[in-house]
Formats: structure tokens, C-alpha cells, sequence
């Protein structure tokens, strides 16, 4: 249930941002050009890693997150390793807007919102794992990953059905980072009218 309203919650705030986006601006691009090229950039890079990094959790919780506790892998260095890499992903996005009010923006609504979510789950997994997730709970961040945790096992069995499902979701920030240059493209070409303009 909870996965669920999350995934309905995020879904309607990227069409929030797209309607947002469709229809903006970067004020940059007219008071220093440079700044929209680096902006760019830092996004591609950060939807590079963020894709990386849940295609990597993807491996690990594929087939397994209702069955038992997972916490190898990128799970070992923080307990939301999913939720920290899609926030990277929608900051990278955010900065290839060229602007810096869409990632704050993205930022305030994160910070606003996954707390909850995460709470939710984990007092449901108190329920179903106890102990176990207890001793998990002390000993992993919650959040921001500590890379002196990571424990990697040598093997790792992979449901490759389930794992081709969750790779589909591991494209989602390259094909909004696409469509982010068409509709820059539709920008200048005059097709679709800026009518808001922010840095």
C-alpha cells in the first residue's frame, strides 16, 4: 500500500515538473551561456551515476525485497540505497534543466516527502523481520551511504526476469534527460512559447 501511494505521489510531481519545465525557461542562458553548458553537465553526470547506482541495487533487491532482508551490496553501506540514488537521478535532471530553482525545487519536495515514506517501511519491516532488522537498523545509515560498510558477497543469485523489469526503471532519468533537450529544442525553434523564466 504504502509503495504504492509512493509511486503515485512521484508520478504526478514529474508531471508537475515536465508541465513546469514544458513551459520555462533558463534565465542563465541569456546572463551567462557557460552556466547552462556546466549545469548540463553536472546533470548528465549525476543521472549517469544514479542510473548505475540503482541498476547496481536492482541486482541485490530484484526478486528478493519481499522474501527476506537484504543487506549486501549497496544495502550494507546505507538501508535506503534505492531511494538515495533516484534522489542523485532527480538532481541530475533537475540541473539539466539549466536552471538551479527546478533542483532545490526537487531537493524541498524529497526532503519533504521520502522521510515519511521511509519510516512507513521500516516499521513495517520491524513487524515482519524483528530481530534481525533491529541489529540492521544500529549498525547501516539510513540514508547517505558509508562506503567502509559495503560488504559484497562473491557470488549473487539473480532472477533475471524480474531484473529485466527493473532495468525499463533504471532508463527512466536518461529518457527524461532526453526529453529535456527536445523540449529545449522546441524552445528555440519557437515552437513551444517560454512563458516563465527562472535561474
Amino acid at each position: 500500500m504504502i509503495e504504492r501511494l509512493r509511486l503515485i505521489i512521484s508520478k504526478i510531481f514529474v508531471f508537475f515538473l515536465l508541465g513546469l519545465v514544458f513551459f520555462a525557461r533558463s534565465l542563465w542562458e541569456d546572463k551567462a551561456p557557460f552556466v547552462t553548458s556546466l549545469l548540463f553537465f553536472l546533470g548528465a553526470i549525476l543521472v549517469g551515476i544514479a542510473s548505475m547506482g540503482r541498476l547496481w541495487c536492482s541486482v541485490y533487491i530484484a526478486g528478493y525485497k519481499k522474501g527476506h532482508l537484504v543487506t549486501q551490496g549497496p544495502y550494507s553501506m546505507c538501508r535506503n540505497p534505492l531511494y538515495f540514488f533516484s534522489l542523485v537521478g532527480a538532481l541530475g535532471v533537475g540541473f539539466a534543466t539549466e536552471t538551479l530553482f527546478i533542483p532545490l525545487l526537487i531537493l524541498i519536495a524529497f526532503a519533504g516527502y521520502y522521510p515519511f515514506v521511509i519510516k512507513s517501511e521500516e516499521a513495517e519491516l520491524i513487524v515482519k523481520h524483528k530481530s534481525e532488522f533491529e541489529n540492521y537498523l544500529k549498525s547501516v545509515p539510513v540514508f547517505f551511504p558509508n562506503t567502509a560498510l559495503l560488504i559484497e558477497p562473491e557470488e549473487y543469485i539473480v532472477k533475471p526476469k524480474i531484473f529485466r523489469q527493473h532495468m525499463f526503471d533504471t532508463l527512466l532519468f536518461i529518457w527524461l534527460l532526453g526529453a529535456l533537450v527536445v523540449i529545449k529544442e522546441l524552445h528555440e525553434l519557437k515552437i513551444i512559447p517560454a512563458l516563465i523564466k527562472f535561474y
